[in-house]
């Protein structure tokens, strides 16, 4: 059945064939540096004479940064995305896309105007159709060239200031384990020499909110390929879990029983070749992934370093994480002391909010537990396990919203480490998106967790509780409004009463009611029961 599914699907999707737009990455574009595609709708860019948008000049914020990168002008990513582009397209409205082609997130129609939740589910809780058709869409993404993005093979540097482009196709799913590479890998320095203390999207307060944007543009990507458009990507809720629940070959694939690292051969995954994970390489020869196939997936849960990772979460490590009041704090880095991110990323103690080099816990321990490709940051991607995984990662940020309720200052504006602050774009996406933007509700996103809506606190803290503060202040006003609302009415009946025994007694004899006939006083009888 699975098969026929999977078989059925890449039939249907195969013709329908990131990073950077397939349309932006002429040397025009480049040396331009502009990224104004037309938008199919009106064939005008950014769709400006449908109203959809218009091609600006990208604004920077010019926050400080903290210190942990000493260097300025040597990694294309600083300053993002101004070294490709200093022009791209600004959207109106509900409209979103590099070239305002889409919808924002929770919002749908053609013109973007119908709200929309959708509700992501924990794996587990599928069915049988629902958890085939998930297996199906990913084996179609590993499978189906994305028709909209590409990827650098070369540096800026390297394409001679834009003047040679070179770029590569990539399928859907690589793309994004592509991305996740390049927001993590090394500063190429010249020569054989890197600088390894960076990274746009871990170890500093943009490691949710890129996470966040992340899950949203594969789900996004997904369900433009199937056309599924109410596809949502499951989750794992590994709170006390002993073991490796998914690892099966019913989900995200078993143990190989001759080879602990590789995967069951019955395994959805098991054919799946790997990409970006041969990073000394890519150092030593100064040069980016190319996403060329480097090999099967590799996955050995629970063979890991169990002094470094001593057990999985528990649900109290959670509960903890949620008690922490400051995101973020002090340096702003794997340093941080008392911050929820740090501690819900896994650098700190989630038994005391300390900062602790020598233990991986919270998010970095399942990453550590698997002991394979998600145990390499940049390449954590290829196993899909990284998607359930983050879903549940960021379920728990979204606890934290609620419970907490920060306003957007709360995220920080200035000194954080590059690539962090509010007000910085994202590294590697275009369109572009600030950090800030994703420190809001996942609802105001268009999405939610099943296990959240079953016991929201949410809805009882912003409307049920304000309600009853409420009564609870007019109390004694309700209660003499009863009281004298109950004297009138037993006053007025009574007075009723007596007009009506009057009015009875002044009837003659012809016009007095007539007893009903036996089946009418059954009939209404029964009608007053009902």
């Amino acid at each position: 059945m699975r098969l026929t599914v999977l078989y059925c699907l890449m039939w249907s999707f195969w013709t329908s064939a990131g990073h950077f737009p397939r349309a932006c990455t002429s040397s025009k574009n480049l040396v331009e540096k502009e990224c104004c595609p037309p938008w199919n709708g009106d064939g005008s860019p950014c769709g400006q004479l449908s109203g959809r948008g218009s091609c600006q000049d990208v604004l920077l914020s010019n926050a400080p940064l903290g210190p942990q990168f000493p260097f300025t002008g040597v990694d294309e990513r600083e300053s993002w995305p101004s070294v490709f582009y200093n022009r791209t397209c600004q959207c109106s409205g509900n409209f979103m896309g590099f070239n305002c082609g889409n919808c924002k997130f929770g919002f749908r129609g053609s013109n973007c105007t119908e709200r929309r939740l959708l509700v992501r589910k924990n794996i587990f809780d599928l069915s049988v159709s629902e958890k085939d058709k998930f297996l199906a869409y990913l084996t179609l993404a590993k499978h189906t060239t994305s028709p909209d993005y590409v990827i650098p093979v070369g540096t800026y540097g390297q394409m001679n200031n834009g003047t040679t482009p070179m770029f590569s196709d990539i399928n859907i799913y690589d793309l994004f384990v592509w991305m996740h590479y390049y927001v993590s890998r090394d500063t190429l320095l010249g020569g054989s020499e890197v600088w390894r203390d960076i990274d746009f999207a871990h170890e500093a307060p943009g490691f949710l909110p890129w996470h966040r944007l992340f899950l949203l543009l594969w789900e996004q990507e997904i369900q433009k390929l199937t056309g599924d458009e109410n596809f949502t990507i499951p989750y794992w809720d590994w709170r006390d879990a002993e073991s490796c629940d998914v690892c099966t070959d019913e989900y995200m694939g078993g143990r190989h029983p001759e080879n602990p690292n590789l995967l069951s051969p019955a395994s959805f995954f098991s054919s799946w070749q790997i990409i970006c994970s041969r990073l000394e390489e890519y150092n030593s020869r100064q040069s980016l992934c190319n996403a060329t196939s480097e090999g099967p997936l590799l996955r050995n849960p629970g063979n890991h370093d169990k002094a470094r990772t001593p057990r999985l979460p528990s649900s109290s490590d959670v509960e903890f994480c949620l008690s922490l009041t400051q995101y973020e704090s002090g340096s702003m880095d794997k340093a941080a002391n008392f911050s929820f991110r740090n501690t819900l990323e896994g650098f700190a103690n989630p038994l005391t909010g300390i900062a602790d080099a020598t233990q991986s816990s919270m998010h970095n321990a399942l990453h550590m537990y698997m002991n394979g490709k998600m145990s390499q940051v940049q390449g954590s991607a290829n196993d899909p396990i990284f998607l359930l995984h983050h879903a549940f990662v960021d379920s728990i940020f979204e606890q934290w919203l609620r419970r907490h309720r920060p306003l957007q200052e709360v995220y920080p504006a200035a000194n954080a480490p590059i690539g962090h602050n509010r007000e910085s774009y994202m590294v590697p996406f275009i369109p572009l998106y600030r950090n800030g933007d994703f420190f809001i509700s996942s609802r105001d996103l268009g999405y939610d967790y099943s296990y959240l809506q079953d016991s929201d606190p949410d809805f009882f803290q912003g409307y049920i509780k304000p309600l009853l503060e409420q009564a609870s202040r007019i109390w004694p006003w309700l209660v003499g409004a009863a009281v004298i609302g109950a004297v009138l009415t037993a006053a007025l009946a009574t007075l009723i009463g007596l007009l009506c025994r009057h009015k009875r007694k002044q009837l003659p004899e012809e016009k007095q009611p007539l007893l009903m006939e036996k089946e009418d006083y059954h009939s209404l009888l029964y009608q007053s029961h009902l």
